[in-house]
């Protein structure tokens, strides 16, 4: 049986990349940038590892909407956008 692990309060941001992923930094500056623009004070979860890469996950919910079947990592035709990120940090604060 597992412990219970912290609760998590407030909104849950995340940034998934692949290694080496060419557009990681590029996505980090932006989720910073869409943090600070939209008031929420929340530590951004980073995670490398097979995903499609960038990843922006709002509470679990992908900013650009649901993937389709990639499995693995995969570089993202649809990268998040700065629209994308501010819309889903928007609806988090109503």
């Amino acid at each position: 049986m597992c412990a219970p692990g912290p609760e998590i309060r407030g909104t849950r941001v995340e940034l998934l990349t692949a290694p080496d992923c060419p557009n990681a930094e590029a996505a980090r500056s932006l989720v910073a940038e869409c943090l600070a623009e939209s008031g929420l004070d929340t530590t951004v979860v980073e995670r490398v590892g097979r995903y499609r890469s960038p990843t922006v996950l709002v509470d679990g919910a992908d900013v650009m909407g649901p993937a389709g079947s990639v499995a693995g990592e995969a570089c993202r035709l649809d990268v998040p956008t700065r629209e994308r990120v501010l819309t889903a940090l928007a609806a988090v604060k109503a």
